[in-house]
């Protein structure tokens, strides 16, 4: 009896593919993927027996990954890449970029940021960011129409900026902002409390019990420079994250993002409290912050994600970069070249990123059943051969180059290294315009 195959949208026929969750790379197999969501992992052979699909995307010298996910950008802040390079964190904030977002900061501000932003990412094989910026309606009307998934920060000061007037106004237009895209598949929300030094103790009160009522993350800037922790032992009388523990603020919710300066004590806290780390060790060096001790963190359990922080600071959005600088980081601080392989670098930009936003059903690993939001990338350049090991590979001699296609929900982004549903013109003509505005302002 001849069965008749099962007719689906999409089948992804590759040389490699690795599911992160279970750790295995499969070699010659296919991903079937229907109504936006991965049906099967199966040997090639067999796919094309059991499905009809409606496109077949061959890719015979690939490996197919999770989309990668970036843990913290801001991403709007891609219009002032360059704009203020080799300063230290506080000259770099108080001197340069807080000045130009009191002149520029405005929804169009962060609509062409956004897009300019989502169009690198993209390309780099990211299918989800989790941002922390103003204007968070803007930033996902550019998202959605780049088809791309957004965990969006309720972003939130004592300060008034171009946006709000203060942290209740910050906090009541981010939720404001969050019902209205409240039935977006793709479109989520984190409150977003930028530092222990911009946030007064009530404020974060409010944010804990918003964030247990909504089942909401807290992301949020954490002992980034010494600076900031000689500041809270002075005004608190504790180092950040023990006065965010006395708070309630630590937990599985909470996404702590750069934690370069931890002594043991700040280490068990966050394990204990089952809180999440995000890395972004470009922007830890590029600001002279310094080095977090990442290797430590996994040996206590602690999930860690990576980020790349956004493009003022880092300068590229650029995950695989990322990966790579923090796996040979890691090997070089600690003496031991075992630590962070390969494997692992692939799973804290995956999975890790996506357990910590609370989407580990829904993204981070190639499971039959979750959404469909994968990279493909090419291993068959001269640069790329021999190969071995495809993951070894993704860490050490690929880059974002080597992405040509990206999905996201089953919805081809990126085919053959295009951007799809992407008006380049229009995007080139209106960076152009903000160059000139920030140019005209840096020199007057």
């Amino acid at each position: 009896m001849t069965t008749t195959p099962e007719v689906i949208d999409l089948l992804i026929e590759a040389r490699w593919i690795a599911a992160v969750d279970p750790d295995v790379v499969h070699k010659n197999h296919a991903v079937a993927v229907n109504k936006g969501r991965i049906l099967a992992i199966l040997p090639t052979g067999e796919a094309r027996a059991r499905y009809a699909p409606t496109k077949t995307t061959l890719l015979p010298d690939h490996i197919v990954i999770p989309g990668l996910i970036n843990l913290h950008t801001h991403a709007a802040m891609s219009l002032m890449r360059g704009l203020a390079d080799d300063l230290p964190l506080m000259d770099w904030l108080e001197k340069h970029i807080w000045p130009t977002e009191a002149k520029h900061l405005s929804t169009q501000f962060v609509y062409d940021g956004t897009r300019l932003a989502c169009a690198e990412m993209l390309k780099g094989g990211i299918t989800c960011f989790n941002d922390m910026y103003f204007f968070p309606d803007a930033a996902a009307t550019a998202a959605s129409e780049f088809g791309m998934r957004a965990m969006l920060g309720i972003t939130t000061l004592e300060f008034p900026t171009p946006y709000a007037s203060d942290a209740a106004d910050y906090i009541n237009k981010g939720l404001a902002v969050r019902e209205a895209w409240h039935n977006n598949p793709l479109i989520g929300f984190c409150l977003a409390p930028h530092a222990p030094y911009t946030v007064s103790d009530s404020t974060f009160e409010r944010i804990l019990t918003l964030s247990e009522q909504l089942n909401l993350p807290v992301h949020c800037h954490i002992h980034e420079t010494q600076q900031e922790i000689a500041d809270n032992l002075k005004q608190h009388k504790l180092r950040p994250l023990a006065r965010l523990h006395k708070l309630g603020i630590l937990g599985p919710n909470f996404i702590g993002v750069h934690a370069v300066h931890l002594n043991d004590d700040d280490l068990h806290l966050l394990a204990d409290t089952g809180s999440n780390i995000t890395h972004c060790p470009t922007s830890n060096l590029k600001l002279a912050s310094g080095f977090a001790p990442v290797a430590k963190m996994r040996q206590l359990g602690i999930n860690v994600g990576l980020g790349t922080d956004g493009a003022a600071s880092n300068n590229r959005l650029d995950l695989f970069g990322e990966m790579r600088l923090a796996s040979l980081l890691a090997k070089g601080l600690t003496g031991d070249a075992s630590v962070l392989p390969a494997r692992e670098m692939l799973r804290m930009a995956t999975l890790n990123a996506a357990s910590a936003l609370g989407l580990a059903d829904e993204i981070g690993s190639i499971t039959p059943g979750k959404s469909a939001d994968l990279c493909a990338v090419s291993l068959g350049e001269l640069e790329t051969r021999p190969c071995f090991d495809p993951v070894s590979h993704l860490v050490n001699v690929a880059g974002r180059e080597s992405v040509t296609h990206v999905w996201v929900a089953g919805k081809c982004c990126v085919d053959n290294k295009s951007l799809l549903q992407h008006d380049q013109n229009r995007l080139e003509s209106a960076i152009a315009l903000w160059q000139n505005s920030l140019e005209f302002r840096q020199r007057a």
